[in-house]
C-alpha cells in the first residue's frame, strides 16, 4: 500500500496531470453552456500541454548545446510542440468563441439544450 502511495508523491505530476484532464473532460461534457464547454476545453488542452513538457523533463540535463564534457540533454521537441500547440488552441478558443456569438445572436441563448429545442421547432 505504501509503495503505491510514493509512486503518486514521486510522480506528482502525472497525477495533476490526470485530474486536471479530467475536469476539462467533465466541464466538456456534463455543461449546457457553450462558454464553460469551450473553457473546459481549454483546461483540457492546459493538462496536455502539461503532460508534454513533465514527460519531456530529465534531472540534471542542459540545454540542447553540444558542449566539451557532455552529459544529459534535455530534448527541445516537446518544447516546440506545446508552443506550436499554444498557437493551435488559441485559434482554436477564438474560434468557438466565435461560434458561440453567432448561436448567441442566432437563437438567443447559451443553452446547448435550449438550442436544440428551438432548431427542432423550426
Amino acid at each position: 500500500m505504501m509503495e503505491a502511495f510514493d509512486v503518486f508523491v514521486a510522480r506528482y505530476y502525472h497525477v495533476t496531470f490526470m485530474v486536471v484532464s479530467c475536469i476539462g473532460l467533465y466541464m466538456l461534457i456534463d455543461s449546457a453552456n457553450l462558454v464553460k464547454k469551450v473553457i473546459g476545453l481549454n483546461i483540457f488542452q492546459m493538462s496536455v500541454f502539461l503532460f508534454f513538457v513533465t514527460a519531456a523533463y530529465r534531472e540534471g540535463a542542459g540545454p540542447a548545446l553540444i558542449t566539451e564534457g557532455g552529459g544529459p540533454y534535455a530534448n527541445p521537441l516537446p518544447h516546440v510542440i506545446v508552443l506550436t500547440a499554444i498557437v493551435v488552441g488559441v485559434s482554436l478558443t477564438s474560434l468557438a468563441l466565435a461560434l458561440v456569438v453567432r448561436v448567441y445572436s442566432e437563437y438567443g441563448t447559451l443553452s446547448e439544450d435550449r438550442v436544440e429545442e428551438v432548431m427542432a421547432n423550426e
